[in-house]
Formats: C-alpha cells, structure tokens, sequence
C-alpha cells in the first residue's frame, strides 16, 4: 500500500486518540459508522485480516481455541520485528501486555479502541513507539457467541452504539465469573493461551454498570495484601497515577482511578465502597498467575464515541509506561513468580496466605466528579429515587481504603487429591497446575477440614448453586465452618499430589483451600460429602436409644436438657431418634463433612512418580 495512502493527520478534541487516514481504507468499522454501530464477528475479523496482509512482518493472527457454538477464538500480536514465539520475546526481555475484550460482548468499547490503535501502531505509524520494547497481544472478541447475539435491547443501561452484543456465553454463563472454576470451554482455551504466552500486564476491558458522574473512563488495578508488595508499590506509585495523569491530559476525557461504587445508590452523598475482586473475575486471577492486572470501566452513559476513545487513550498511556518500564515490570514478575515457588517450602511455619480479602474498615477522602442530583419517594418502587442532572458536582467524599484479611491459611508442602473426585483435579489440569500421582494405595496421617452449617444458595448462580451469595440472590448461600484436624486416610493409586513449589501454587491453595471464595468446596463441587447416605428406621433407633441411655448416662442427661430447653426439638419424633444415631458410630461412618483432601506437610514417603 503506497505511503501517501496511509499517511495520517492527528486530531484533536474527543478524537484526539485516533490518526485517520485519507481514505476510508485503514479506518475502522467504527470509524466509518461514525461511532453509531460496531462491527459483528465477521466484519472485525475482516478488517483484522485487512491488516494482516498489509503488516505480515508486523502483526499475526493466531487461533487459540473454539466457543461453545463453535467460532473461533482469536488472538492478534503487534510486534515490531516480526517475533511472534512467547519464548524468544521472554527470552528477550520484551514485556507482553494481553488486553482482553468482549468477554461482556455487550460492552465491546475495548475491541473498537484496539482495532484503532493497531492501525495507528503498524499502518499510521502515529503510535509505532509503542512497539519498541513492548509487544501488544489482544482478544477482540472473548466471548465470540455472546458477541453475536446482537440486540439494541440487550443493555438497557447503555448510550450505544445501536446493536451489542450479550452478557452471557452460549450456555449464558458470565465468562467473567468462571475464571477458577473454569467450566466453560472458553475459559479453559483462555488458560491454555495465557500459559503460552504468559503476559506481563493484563487488562480487561468492560463498560460499567451503576451511578452517573462525570468520569469516561475508570479503572482499578489491584494492589492489596494478596498481590506481591514490589507489583503493589509499583501500581501505586507509578502506574495508577500515571494513567489518570495522562488520560485527564487527553482533550475531552476524565478519568477515575477507582472503580465506582457507591455505599447507598440512593444517595451519593454516603461516600464509596470497597470493591472485592475474587478469583472468579479475570484480574483477581491473574494475582494467582502472580501477574499486575487492570480493570477498565468506561462510562455506560457516555456516548459511544466518548467511551471508546477513552479506551484508546488509556491503553495508549498503559503501553507507553510498560515500554518505559520495560526492564522493572519483568524484573518484578520473575520475582512474584520465585516467591510464589516457595509457598509450600517451610509447611511448618506461620507464614500465611491470604484466601479472602475485605474492607479494613478504613476511609479516605476522595475528590468526586458526580452530577448534582435530587432524591425523592417513587410511587412505582416505593423506595428512593434518584434523579441525575449534568450539572457538576465536585465533593469530597470518604471512600472505603485499607484491606482486612478475612480468611487465611499456612500453606502446606502440597494437596492429596483421592482420584475419584476427577472433577476436581480436572480443574487443577486445566490450568496447567503440575499435578502428580501416587503410584500405590499411601496411607497416612494428613491435616484436613471436618466441615459444618453449609447454606446453599437457592437460585442458580453460573451453573451452580454455591455455598456463597449470588449475584442479586434473594436467598443467599452461606458458608459454614471447617476445623482443621489431623486423620488418618487411605488415598487410592493414581491419586493427585500437588506441591507447592511451583509457580501456580496460589492457584492451588485457592482452588483446594474451603475457606477461599472461588474455592472448588464454595462452587459446590464438593457437594456430596455433606450428603448422608445411611439412616436408621424408628423402630430400629428406638432400641439404639434405650441402650445407648442405659450404657452412658450422661448422654440420657443431654437428651433430657435438650428435650426441656428445646420445644421444637421435643416435638420433633425424627429429630428426637437422630439426636442417638448421630452419637453413634453408624453415624460417623457416614463421614458427614469430612473434606477428601488432605494437606501433607512433607511428601517423603508418598509413593510418586
């Protein structure tokens, strides 16, 4: 393509992201719609391709697997001297930044924003320094099914563009909830890549949902008490105020260093809250791949135009600190991944490991660029109601700061996973955790959990019915105890044995560890040891308890306190002959909420191959 076809001129104003071109050939679908459409699976692939052929020595398009219907996942690389092998790239020192888009298909802002800086990158050449040391590697379209069932009703919330795609995947499973418990085929093409490629930021691009201001653009980049303290200070210090510094300097543009989030949505003026970011989300899993991540959230409300050269500006400032930093960021991730290596080498210590993290009950003030509004009584919801104006309303408000560990765990040396719960060793295989097996039957003393007082969650929440609450479950699941006791288990051969002395082991611990939120135990996957599956007819536990009254007499006294003390416990025949069975031995036999893995603080001795 001849030069003076692709030669650009730099706008300025809303659009002062974008080089365009002076003919239609290099803009992007977009573009040529004037921000009022974006382009179906078919259409952006096209133009992908487009550009290809056009860069062959510069950008390749690879598949990395296939949706639930079908379709192609694929994943597009910008590297400036035609070295497309994670490998040699690592080997090199060059920092791989993945940003993935559409995985809410509805809010595919990010697709629109990359296929423009690519342009600009390798045709325009206006953003080609992005490229020096830095390699870009994007997902247009995660969640390629959802993309495609395109509707202009599907986000009732959201300013454009006239057709979006859907939330959920072909099983309307919300991709972005399946991170760790990885059942959608998805998903498990997602680990496989990220693997191969192993980046060295993340990002994951989305458009919120929640109140009105006057922000375009927000982000939020973890850094609390489970990401490693040299990636923390580094997201504090340089990264995040970086790119608001230079997301604020691009003409028409405003963006929020946190993630919105209001502590009452009735009333702004109640401050902010703490936003938690379990592994279920693709940034919290990335903290278990010992990488930085960043969440973008544009602005529903903002026009389409708005929204996506928001994104642009805010990717463009990511890549050209990641060049700048090129040397520091991988140096901080081989070290995250050292130290995660050496979780299980000192078992018998009182390191811990954070599983669950919550608000520290700490505030800050934060100034807030919202619109005014007024509030008043709805006839329609009964409640307050909240009515936006765009009048500027500039305030200080405390916002939730400080973290609190809410759960933690020592590490063992590594799991014992009895071969039969393949389920649950499936997930493990597939995100490539090294997983061993035992050659022969092993017997012998391990640290597991006696599990108690799990809720279920009533409603469905993404395929399963979790021992925590759902997303807008009016009956939410509740997680019970687990104490941590000494036994002695037989695990059969070909057991799963998974030490900690490898770079995954974060997501060992959270997958295995009950306490964890996104834990195989929390999503139900092991159900079925809450589940009894031995019980006794009444006139079989009438005769266990008038012997075992006669030989113990304070088990007599306990039943007859608890007779007095509890009237539905008294009026209960059932619950009256169960309160002897479950003191029995037959009871135990049951093993009711006994957990399956064990926690081995040495693997000497544990037959292996």
């Amino acid at each position: 393509m001849a030069a003076a076809v692709l030669a650009g001129v730099f706008m300025t104003g809303a659009g002062a992201c974008f080089a365009q071109a002076s003919g239609a050939e290099w803009q992007t679908p977009a573009e040529a719609s004037a921000y009022k459409t974006t382009p179906d699976y078919a259409a952006t692939m096209a133009y992908l391709r487009h550009v290809e052929a056009a860069a062959p020595g510069q950008v390749k398009i690879e598949p990395f697997g296939e949706t639930g219907e079908g379709r192609e996942l694929d994943l597009v690389i910008a590297s400036k001297d035609g070295v497309f092998d994670p490998a040699k790239l690592h080997a090199a020192g060059r920092p791989i930044v993945l940003v993935q888009n559409s995985i809410h298909a509805g809010e595919m802002d990010g697709k629109d924003a990359c296929l423009a800086l690519l342009r600009d990158m390798v045709m325009t050449k206006t953003q080609a320094a992005l490229l020096d040391k830095a390699v870009f590697v994007f997902i247009p379209m995660y969640n390629a099914d959802g993309h495609e069932r395109r509707s202009a009703y599907n986000r009732i919330n959201q300013n454009g563009p006239e057709e979006m795609g859907w939330r959920g995947n072909g099983t309307n499973i919300n991709l972005n909830r399946d991170y760790l418990k990885a059942d959608a085929p998805e998903t498990r093409a997602f680990m496989k890549m990220f693997h191969t490629w192993l980046p060295d930021f993340f990002v994951d691009d989305h458009v919120t949902d929640g109140s009105d201001y006057q922000y375009d653009v927000t982000f939020t980049i973890d850094d609390g008490p489970n990401v490693p303290r040299p990636i923390a200070r580094w997201v504090d210090e340089t990264v995040t105020p970086t790119l608001e510094k230079d997301v604020d300097a691009t003409p028409g543009h405003l963006a929020s260093p946190t993630y919105i989030t209001l502590n009452d949505d009735t009333d702004p003026a109640k401050g902010l809250g703490f936003n938690d970011d379990p592994p279920r989300f693709s940034t919290g899993y990335t903290i278990l791949e010992n990488r930085p991540g960043m969440l973008v959230e544009l602005h529903m409300l903002k026009d389409y135009r708005t929204r996506v050269t928001g994104n642009y500006a805010i990717l463009r400032s990511l890549l050209a600190l990641v060049n700048r930093d090129a040397e520091k960021l991988v140096a901080l991730n081989k070290a995250a991944d050292a130290e995660a290596e050496q979780l299980g080498a000192h078992p018998l210590g009182d390191q811990q490991f954070p599983l669950a993290v919550g608000w520290g009950g700490q505030t800050t003030p934060f100034l807030f660029h919202g619109y005014k509004y007024t509030r008043q009584l709805s006839e329609v919801s009964g409640t307050m109601w909240v009515k936006y104006s765009h009048e500027p309303w500039d305030v200080s408000l405390p916002m939730a700061t400080g973290f609190k560990i809410t759960a933690s765990t020592t590490p063992p040396a590594a799991y014992i996973i009895p071969r039969q719960w393949t389920h649950v060793i499936d997930v493990l295989a597939a995100h490539q955790v090294e997983i061993k097996r035992t050659t022969a039957a092993w017997t012998g003393k391990v640290d597991t959990y006696r599990c108690s007082g799990m809720q279920w969650n009533r409603a469905p929440f993404e395929g399963h019915h979790p021992i925590f609450a759902g997303e807008g479950s009016t009956e939410p699941g509740k997680f019970g105890q687990c104490d941590l006791v000494t036994e002695t288990i037989t695990y059969p051969a070909g057991s799963a044995v998974v030490e900690l002395n490898q770079r995954l082991s974060k997501v060992a611990i959270e997958w295995l560890e009950p306490a964890a939120p996104d834990s195989a135990m929390a999503w139900g996957f092991f159900d079925p040891i809450f589940e009894q599956k031995e019980y006794g007819e009444a006139y079989v536990l009438e005769k266990l308890a008038r012997k075992m009254m006669a030989e113990d007499p304070k088990i007599k006294e306990e039943f007859e306190r608890k007779v007095q003390a509890d009237p539905i416990f008294a009026a209960d025949p059932m619950a009256r002959l169960e309160f002897f069975y479950e003191r029995s031995p037959y009871y135990a036999a049951n093993r009711v909420g006994q957990y399956p893995v064990g926690r081995l603080l040495k693997v000497d001795g544990v037959p292996l191959k």
